[in-house]
């Protein structure tokens, strides 16, 4: 009895109707098979069909825009390349591009996080045409200034050896553009400790170059790159007789008699001469203002910087070492400007 009963029960369950609900979907039989199937292939949106292999202004352009990828290998790859290009062209022969097109992409690389990505940018620059940097200071700077006072240890080393480069290719035009001179020097306080006298007493206030800090090795670079600074700005200027002989004859063959001192007047050759005058740009401050003359740099150093620069050499000799060996190159500097006074 029990087992017909049974059996009537699942007739009675194949022919029940099952009740749906909204906002759910209907469910699949037991025998459903899935014919549904998934095809993987490669669109290319762009094609070239072309035999004739891209021209070298091509590639480097292409090697140029790889410069922002998220890999840092492959921003390595495409700095070594555009390095290998511009070093290998023939002699007085222009760039593939203008230093004012390659710089953009080149500056936020100052603060890239990897170290090799640093190292071949700091080659490249170095490859580049002094005449062409120097009209391009302006825009370097900021980046190092960012770099000197970044939290990562490697990044501030990396942007102290790019400005000791960009003083030994541009050094007159570094400290002379705008907010060159202060902001620059306020940096290398910052790095060092040197601000205020209780800053300089403890060693905690210096900024932190990770492992090699303690040997010292990195801050002997910032006092290099100190010295060939200030021996930019203020050192006392190379004035040889030949020199000047040579110059006087030129200048009295090139300018007939009753004209004298006619090259004063003219226009300077510099590619901006009136950039002193801020005509359209944001008004300046006293940091970011330009100090085109020694004298000028001079006065700034004197009433600013100068107590904090002594208090900071005498704590480098104490603590002697390669500190203290480094910071000779500074003093020789500063008694060398001081010696010269603000000029004749």
């Amino acid at each position: 009895m029990g087992s017909s009963a049974k059996r009537k029960k699942e007739k009675q369950k194949d022919f029940q109707k099952p009740k749906l609900k909204v906002g759910k979907t209907k469910a699949k039989p037991e025998n459903y098979t899935d014919t549904s199937f998934r095809s993987k292939s490669i669109v290319l949106t762009q094609q070239s069909l072309h035999l004739a292999a891209p021209s070298s202004n091509t590639q480097f352009t292409h090697n140029l825009s790889l410069l922002s990828a998220k890999s840092d290998s492959q921003r390595r790859d495409s700095l070594a390349y555009l390095t290998t290009t511009i070093a290998s062209r023939p002699v007085n022969s222009p760039l593939p591009q203008p230093v004012s097109v390659i710089l953009p992409s080149l500056l936020p690389l100052i603060l890239d996080g990897t170290t090799s990505v640093r190292t071949q940018l700091l080659k490249l620059l170095k490859t580049l045409p002094r005449g062409d940097v120097e009209d391009h200071v302006a825009q370097l700077l900021p980046y190092v200034r960012a770099g000197m006072t970044h939290l990562a240890a490697d990044i501030r080393v990396s942007a102290v050896e790019i400005l000791s480069w960009l003083v030994e290719a541009a050094g007159e035009q570094t400290v002379s553009c705008a907010g060159g001179w202060i902001k620059t020097l306020n940096c290398f306080l910052s790095v060092l400790g040197w601000h205020t006298e209780e800053s300089s007493r403890w060693s905690s206030n210096r900024a932190s170059f990770g492992k090699s800090g303690s040997q010292g090795r990195p801050m002997v670079k910032v006092l290099g790159a100190l010295a060939d600074f200030l021996d930019a700005g203020i050192g006392k200027p190379f004035t040889g007789n030949a020199d000047s002989d040579i110059s006087e004859d030129d200048e009295s063959s090139a300018w007939p008699f009753p004209l004298c001192q006619t090259a004063q007047h003219m226009i300077s050759d510099s590619s901006a001469p009136y950039a002193y005058l801020n005509l359209f740009g944001q008004p300046r401050d006293e940091e970011g203002e330009m100090y085109e003359t020694r004298e000028d740099r001079y006065r700034v150093f004197s009433a600013r910087f100068h107590p904090a620069m002594e208090r900071g050499l005498k704590g480098a000799r104490e603590e002697g070492g390669e500190m203290g060996r480094a910071s000779t190159s500074v003093s020789k500097v500063l008694k060398e400007a001081i010696a010269y006074g603000p000029g004749p």
